[in-house]
């Protein structure tokens, strides 16, 4: 028996493949779940039962959570990675490392194949399938969904059809749940007009009075909330969204480009991922220099993008990473954050770094470092090339206007 290792969550795609695998081709197979974040421990508990009943030969869970803080999550704030300034790559950041952690694992057991559950128009099959044509070139790679074309309609029947007891309302919603953000994908975002309803969220709204929280950074990594410092930023993140997830904070739908040249869209609810950006942000418009975050906007942009389409493991991600990480070392400090029911307010920030310090003048008011005349000649100086042009060339000017 060829033996596979297979990309497994316990969604309908993944219980679909292990079946198929197992049942219609005879394969040896290897549930693998890698674990970013986003599964309790009786959720783990539950899958690993369902998966040795659809007959795999073992099922294995890698938790890579702290990996994924220190390799990804962590240059995804330093960036303020939002993809389109909407969506913080809730999944296919964790999709880059979920894919090497199986390609690995696969090595450790002399797996000849690898099986993932993506479909043939999703960004997901272009991931998985680089990384693991990286690192395992000589593997097999198979893909029942894609490969036989099918709707989640057919593959419900399918299960249905072999006994499969599984939540199949439920299944109607493709739902990827991780530290940085959970997915939610149905009918309704394969339209470019509706909304999900607020039953396909995992997360549902029980909290309406207002909180207000303090998150601290130390050199751009999230090590306080609330006043209790985390030795590791993963519990941090956990902390915040524990606290703003019961708001319905961080609800949207993402719609860009895919991979494969088509316009997708997906739902969302990340309330960690975009608290802990956007306050980091504000922390940095007052810690870093003009320059600063105008090259930091332009560099995270094009790696976030990078990581989103599945070039991880260009060398290029390892030098971006490390001029975001040097960008870091004055990002120290507090920021004030207010929630609301579906919103939170940023209030401000306390830092030792902050170079909006009134020593030097109060914006609008007073300054303390230069003269009227200063501003004077700095302005006739910034302005001269501009005005030689409209002196030289004023006819031609004129004549425009």
């Amino acid at each position: 028996m060829k033996k596979v290792v297979l990309a497994y969550s316990g969604g309908l795609d993944t219980t679909f493949c292990a079946l198929h695998l197992t049942k219609d081709k005879g394969y040896e197979v290897h549930a693998v779940l890698v674990n970013t974040g986003g599964f309790s421990k009786e959720e783990l508990a539950t899958i690993e039962e369902r998966a040795k009943v659809l007959g795999v030969s073992s099922f294995n869970v890698l938790d890579v959570t702290k990996t994924y803080y220190d390799e990804v999550i962590k240059y995804l704030v330093f960036g303020n990675v939002l993809k389109n300034q909407t969506y913080p790559l809730s999944v296919s950041a964790e999709r880059i490392l979920q894919a090497k952690s199986l390609a690995e694992y696969a090595k450790s057991i002399g797996a000849t194949a690898v099986a993932h559950g993506s479909t043939g128009a999703g960004n997901d099959q272009v991931r998985f399938d680089m990384i693991f044509q990286t690192i395992l070139p000589e593997a097999e790679i198979i893909t029942p969904i894609r490969d036989l074309k099918l709707s989640r309609e057919e593959e419900i029947e399918y299960l249905k059809k072999h006994g499969v007891s599984m939540n199949f309302e439920k299944a109607a919603y493709s739902i990827n749940k991780g530290i940085w953000g959970t997915s939610v994908g149905g009918k309704e975002t394969l339209t470019s007009h509706q909304g999900l309803p607020e039953s396909a969220f995992p997360t549902q709204v029980t909290a309406s009075e207002s909180k207000d929280i303090t998150l601290e950074f130390e050199q751009g990594e999230l090590r306080s909330v609330q006043g209790i410092r985390y030795a590791n930023p993963v519990d941090a993140i956990l902390r915040v969204q524990e606290l703003a997830a019961p708001y319905g904070i961080g609800r949207d739908i993402h719609v860009g480009d895919t991979i494969i040249g088509i316009k997708g869209r997906v739902g969302f609810e990340a309330a960690a991922p975009l608290i802990i950006i956007k306050s980091h942000q504000l922390l940095e418009k007052h810690t870093l220099t003009k320059w600063q975050m105008f090259w930091k906007n332009q560099l995270a942009e094009f790696y976030g993008n990078h990581l989103h389409e599945g070039h991880y493991l260009d060398p290029v991600m390892r030098n971006l990473e490390a001029f975001l990480a040097d960008t870091q070392t004055c990002v120290s400090g507090k920021v004030h954050v207010s929630l609301h029911p579906y919103r939170f307010q940023l209030v401000g920030v306390e830092s030792p770094h902050d170079l909006m310090s009134s020593k030097f003048g109060s914006y609008g008011e007073m300054n303390k470092g230069y003269t009227a005349d200063d501003v004077k000649g700095f302005t006739r100086i910034l302005g001269n090339q501009t005005a030689i042009f409209h002196k030289v060339n004023q006819n031609e000017t004129d004549h425009e206007n």
